[in-house]
């Protein structure tokens, strides 16, 4: 029977089935909008500024490493994962041991710089901080030479060879930080204002060290570095952690690492040649490193212990695809306890950085673990140790998976969330590299946000936690927050109010918990981004890719063929 005739001769029959069908389709419409809210209405601003609060706390004592405080971080995240019924994430335990080292030099006072004219002291802490990351008991500058190496880069795709026609093997290496296209205001150089990683201070020591130095000193400059001199001293200051390589074929690294003031540079440049003129000329193609004529002493006795920190790991498994990964990572670390601040306040709570991801880390765990329908994909909360200390957690994790890196899937990065309040904008941080920028932007656009650019390009955010470790063994990674474009405000305010925070209190002791200056609104915004994101992902068969130029797209190609 056709349809025609079967319209004719049972009018009222067609009428209930195309009522029905019609009906059916409403109700699947009104499914996949609850789809869309499902585990949202979990994400609770109390319990997040509850977690936030008991993370920085003084009895945290700031949560270093090695300390009572990553005790009592590290069990107060699993009592809180198995309290939300969360399976543990490395078999029966919700832990991953990281054998670390804790090095702690004990260093001169001064740094002795000898010219063929004049001999002074520079003093430690005011003019340069050093550090060591071998673990040999004395370590030494003995009237060693100085070489001025510019930027301290080797990079072939840029035609550009900081260390071209010069031996430093030997000797102490003077390095500017950023790159070349930011100091000189040349777009066509590197990336021009944005940072690639050949302008991290990180880069700078793994490229000395190829070229044989025996120091590496980076010349700080706030604006280039993205931070005061200030962060420096405290983050460095004192002993600092490193993973163990004893049981790995380790590379050689400078006996000496660390930054020399502006000022102080200066100082040995005008010592050398009376003049600081090779500041700018570094700026330029076809510079290369020029010996100082100048030589320094000074030294470290250096005490070195051995012990495991851990890195806190629970997930879902999904119920369709369970072998495929998606890892969101927030570090539970901060700096403990330091250097007291002009308050007489030595506890270094790391409320925003990163009491504020950990905790956010919580709440998407419980959201998904509230879904009526739960995800395909297996989910992965990574809290991670040592990001402070270099991004070691994550670097070990990456190395010693314990779900393999050709089957995850991606990485969602928390890192120091926004307190200032809601904000029409949200920044991807190093824009450009993957698929997941597009996720993140049409749920920003759900919210009525947009996507704004970095306002810190040259700051190379996208190097600066623990998603760049992922994105270095060729998983897509992803590290977003909200900008400063405040709906209360606006982008005047939403900027003074970032630029307050990186001066006064990024890893400083001030970064508590302040519930009159904090609005959690915005962060609870940014948080619901993060996890649609990520549920978007757990329900597709599709992988997101890296995107055409970037430098990682290449590592995921020789891993897998997803």
């Amino acid at each position: 029977m056709n349809h025609s005739a079967f319209h004719k001769t049972n009018p009222l029959l067609y009428s209930l089935l195309f009522f029905s069908a019609v009906l059916l389709s409403a109700c699947n419409q009104t499914n996949k909008q609850a789809d869309a809210k499902d585990g949202l209405s979990s994400l609770n601003i109390d319990s997040l500024t509850r977690n936030i609060m008991v993370l920085s706390s003084d009895s945290f004592q700031g949560r270093r490493p090695f300390t009572v405080g990553e005790i009592k971080t590290v069990n107060y995240l699993k009592q809180s994962f198995a309290g939300m019924g969360i399976e543990p994430g490395n078999g029966n335990s919700y832990f991953q041991e990281v054998p670390m080292v804790e090095i702690t030099p004990d260093c001169n006072p001064t740094m002795e710089v000898q010219s063929s004219r004049e001999k002074f002291l520079l003093k430690r802490m005011d003019d340069y901080v050093i550090w060591t990351e071998n673990t040999d008991p004395i370590i030494s500058l003995s009237n060693d030479e100085v070489v001025f190496a510019g930027f301290g880069i080797v990079a072939p795709e840029y035609n550009w060879n900081d260390y071209a026609g010069c031996d430093v093997k030997g000797k102490v290496v003077l390095v500017m930080v950023n790159d070349p296209g930011y100091a000189s205001g040349d777009s066509t150089l590197f990336k021009g204002n944005t940072m690639t990683y050949y302008g991290r201070w990180t880069y700078k020591f793994e490229e000395a060290a190829r070229q044989g130095a025996k120091a590496c000193l980076v010349i700080h400059n706030t604006k280039a570095a993205s931070y005061p001199f200030s962060v420096v001293q405290n983050s460095w200051g004192k002993g600092h952690l490193l993973l163990d390589t004893r049981n790995d074929k380790s590379e050689y690294r400078c006996p000496v690492e660390g930054w020399i003031t502006e000022d102080a540079a200066k100082k040995l440049l005008m010592a050398s040649s009376g003049d600081t003129t090779l500041l700018l000329s570094a700026h330029h193609k076809g510079f290369r490193a020029i010996p100082l004529n100048l030589k320094v002493k000074t030294s470290m006795r250096v005490k070195s212990l051995y012990n495991k920190s851990k890195n806190v790991i629970a997930k879902i498994t999904g119920n369709k695809r369970p072998d495929e990964y998606i890892i969101y990572t927030a570090h539970w670390d901060h700096f403990g306890i330091g250097k007291p601040d002009e308050r007489g306040d030595s506890i270094y709570n790391g409320a925003v950085d990163n009491a504020s991801g950990t905790a956010a880390l919580l709440e998407i765990a419980r959201a998904f673990k509230s879904m009526k329908n739960q995800p395909e994909r297996t989910i992965i909360f990574l809290s991670v140790t040592g990001e402070e200390q270099g991004l070691l957690g994550s670097d070990y994790y990456v190395h010693h998976p314990l779900y393999p890196v050709k089957n995850t899937v991606a990485n969602i990065n928390m890192d120091g969330f926004n307190i200032n309040g809601k904000t029409k904008d949200v920044v991807i941080v190093g824009a450009g590299q993957s698929d997941l920028e597009d996720y993140l932007k049409k749920e920003a656009e759900g919210q009525g946000r947009y996507i704004a650019p970095e306002t810190h390009p040259e700051a190379g955010g996208y190097f600066r936690s623990d998603h760049f470790n992922f994105a270095n063994v060729g998983i897509p990674a992803l590290d977003a927050g909200g900008g400063i474009d405040l709906v209360e405000g606006g982008k005047e305010t939403g900027k003074k109010l970032a630029d307050e925070f990186t001066e006064k209190y990024y890893h400083h002791p001030s970064d508590e918990f302040d519930p009159v200056r904090w609005k959690l609104d915005g962060t609870m915004e940014d948080i619901q981004l993060f996890f649609l994101a990520g549920k978007r992902l757990a329900f597709e068969t599709t992988w997101p890719k890296w995107k055409q130029g970037s430098e990682f797209k290449a590592i995921r190609e020789n891993t897998t063929n997803k």
